[in-house]
């Protein structure tokens, strides 16, 4: 696209971690997006968001009024996903909203009829479809490299102390709606049904607290079977040192086996490698440094790009609910968690 071509004007509400680091540097890289606002309720948040020239705000309402915005990045805690988005839809902005997109079924889909009455895009911020990595795989898959996919199993764990942050919403109930499960697992979840162009058909979940002493689960495993008969497998944890390996994916087929190193999470780079099911050789495959983006870059432009095209988000939100009704399942048969000793 070429540099004086239009683009799209953002607020990111919301100046945590993820927003500062990730999102803001993305939106200002960006050849089809602009950032021209942020929000946060915490005036210190704002000071020490990194933009410059932009619009600063500590109520949703200013972004509402700002005729300069056109879309919104919701990097809020999750309890308040639902009511801002239906907020952004009635004030006709485009919505790119962090996951878990909401705390329940019901405010999923609440969210996703509020966008479509106004006629504006919505999308779930899953940043991991979006990574190179993912994309190669996913073609693979795809293509048939892999034969029939037998089992997927995803690692994807931290280590998150009580104290890790001096708010952190993500241990609050009330905020966050659970844990390690509700905060990690969602990635997976969809990655694997992105990767596997497959759909879970069931799902299952056991919960722990068993290292940090707080309201709510910091590991959780998941388990269950996508509609072609493959097995999935999900471990996500809070309890994990982050000096061991903690973001590997993997999918076994009858002719190789994929693995994902260090591609989890928020970065570009990892490694990626296939093994040969006949001879054992493991190959691995190499990304083009054009490819090997950020992938906040690579999700707020394919967000804008349909946008100014006027064109469908390549995702549909209606599978986002669909997961949302899962996750929740899955996160009620499982809270029958031990203390933390």
């Amino acid at each position: 696209m070429k540099s004086d071509a239009r683009k799209l004007g953002w607020a990111v509400v919301g100046c945590g971690g993820v927003a500062r680091d990730y999102v803001i540097p993305a939106l200002e890289g960006s050849t089809n997006a602009r950032l021209v606002a942020i929000c946060d309720a915490d005036a210190e948040a704002l000071i020490r968001s990194p933009a410059d020239d932009v619009a600063r705000y500590t109520a949703l309402s200013g972004v509402l009024a700002d005729k300069d915005v056109e879309a919104v990045y919701i990097a809020t805690p999750n309890h308040l996903h639902a009511a801002m988005t239906e907020a952004c839809a009635a004030a006709g902005k485009h919505v790119l909203c962090e996951k878990p997109m909401a705390l329940t079924p019901q405010d999923a889909l609440r969210m996703v009829s509020a966008c479509q009455r106004a006629g504006v895009h919505y999308a779930t911020a899953f940043d991991q479809r979006h990574h190179a990595a993912h994309r190669r795989l996913r073609t693979l898959v795809k293509e048939g490299a892999l034969g029939t996919i037998t089992q997927a199993r995803i690692h994807y764990a931290c280590w998150l102390p009580a104290d890790w942050a001096p708010r952190n919403w993500r241990i609050d109930p009330e905020q966050a709606g659970g844990g390690a499960m509700i905060d990690l697992a969602p990635h997976g979840l969809d990655l694997l049904e992105v990767l596997l162009g497959d759909e879970w058909q069931t799902l299952t979940a056991l919960l722990q607290r068993r290292v940090h002493d707080y309201a709510v689960d910091d590991g959780a495993v998941l388990m269950g079977q996508f509609k072609s008969g493959a097995l999935g497998l999900l471990q996500v944890a809070y309890n994990c040192p982050d000096a061991y390996p903690r973001r590997t994916l993997e999918l076994i087929g009858t002719r190789a086996r994929a693995l994902a190193y260090n591609t989890m999470g928020q970065t570009p780079g990892g490694a990626l490698s296939l093994t040969d099911a006949r001879t054992g050789e493991e190959k691995w495959l190499h990304l083009w440094p054009e490819e090997d983006r950020s992938p906040f870059l690579n999700q707020v432009e394919s967000f804008s790009t349909c946008v100014l095209e006027d064109r469908p988000q390549p995702f549909a939100p209606e599978r986002d609910v669909r997961l949302v009704g899962l996750l929740t399942q899955a996160t009620h048969a499982g809270r029958a968690f031990p203390p933390c000793h």
